[in-house]
């Protein structure tokens, strides 16, 4: 392909010296078969934008209609992990349809690196990971991925370096790569569709559901290869229903319910500061605790002597703090609690009427 020709000599150096990762999962993710630097482009640059998008799906023949998203206005900036969570039937795959161009908005704009998403431009630009992706189950991954690699116009020896490279990377076992693809599980699978996705050196990734049929382990490497691809410059766009996952690794969220947009933000300003505190004290006295009840302080003693406050909110965590202090008590440990993605985004959907 003429654009990838100015770096496919760097990209297959790196994939040539990178294949020491071996069959250990973890240390394969971070190993030195990665991608190729980002290309130009100024970090918090916006390169997919939304404005008043809305989508209705109409029956042949019919003017009614079933409104999918009313108004979504998000802007996803280059160089990070952007997360679009939501309930089934929220708008979440018709969001990524519409910015994929597989579908055309009814009403409002979108543009992807300042083009609409059906330029070939666009597309020559960024890697998809569908939910529950599908090959050919009588082809290895080898041979999956010099399909696709075909389909991009790269030479033979480019295929298969960037194909070895590809497979390290997302940390699938060399004993499994030359197995037919109708005999891995659908953790496998996922894994070769995120090679897949990443063959052609995308500037923009979109994930439907990556962890999907993973493992515990198996869901750790993907999530450390996603951050591996973040870290490299590259934008992620994902989606998914695991909330901790995305808790864990998006920089920002958008929340859809009912195809409209109820939360956005980074994910500190969802959450927001530890709101629940508490408190471990020592060397409390009865009559000391008997003065706690009356002020409202919820507390607990165990059988140790050990007394446990519980407070909920930062004031009436100093307040408690100075009230062990005065009763000549030790604070031994203060723990906080914030509230989860998950909190956040069931508040969120009742909200919204659901």
């Amino acid at each position: 392909m003429p654009q990838a020709e100015a770096t496919q000599e760097k990209i297959a150096t790196n994939a040539s010296n990178g294949h020491g990762a071996g069959d250990s999962g973890v240390n394969a993710v971070t190993s030195n078969a990665v991608l190729s630097e980002a290309a130009p482009g100024s970090a918090g640059e916006v390169i997919i934008q939304t404005n008043d998008l809305r989508k209705i799906y109409r029956a042949p023949f019919s003017r009614e209609g079933k409104t999918a998203l009313h108004g979504l206005t998000i802007d996803v900036k280059r160089g990070e992990i952007f997360g679009l969570v939501g309930p089934n039937g929220s708008g979440k795959t018709t969001t990524l349809k519409l910015l994929l161009g597989l579908i055309k908005p009814t009403a409002g704009e979108v543009s992807v690196f300042g083009r609409g998403p059906d330029d070939v431009a666009v597309k020559q630009r960024i890697g998809f990971l569908p939910d529950g992706p599908y090959f050919y189950d009588y082809l290895n991954s080898y041979e999956v991925l010099d399909f696709y690699g075909r389909l991009f116009g790269y030479s033979a020896d480019e295929r298969a370096r960037r194909s070895e490279a590809m497979l390290d990377m997302v940390a699938l076992n060399k004993a499994d790569r030359k197995r037919p693809i109708r005999t891995y599980s659908k953790g496998m699978m996922q894994r070769v569709g995120l090679a897949q996705s990443l063959l052609n050196d995308p500037e923009l990734l979109f994930l439907d559901e990556p962890t999907t049929g993973l493992d515990p382990i198996g869901a750790r490497q993907m999530k450390d290869a996603i951050l591996n691809v973040r870290a490299m410059g590259k934008t992620v766009l994902l989606c998914s229903h695991l909330l901790a996952d995305v808790q864990a690794i998006c920089d920002r969220v958008a929340i859809i319910s009912e195809g409209q947009l109820v939360k956005f933000g980074t994910v500190p300003e969802l959450v927001g500061p530890s709101q629940r505190f508490e408190v471990f004290a020592s060397g409390i006295a009865d009559s000391a605790l008997a003065e706690a009840s009356k002020k409202g302080y919820q507390h607990e003693k165990q059988p140790d002597g050990l007394v446990i406050f519980h407070t909920t909110s930062s004031e009436q965590l100093d307040d408690v703090l100075s009230f062990v202090r005065q009763s000549n008590g030790s604070t031994v440990d203060v723990k906080g609690y914030s509230e989860t993605l998950e909190d956040v985004f069931v508040r969120s959907v009742k909200g919204d009427g659901r």
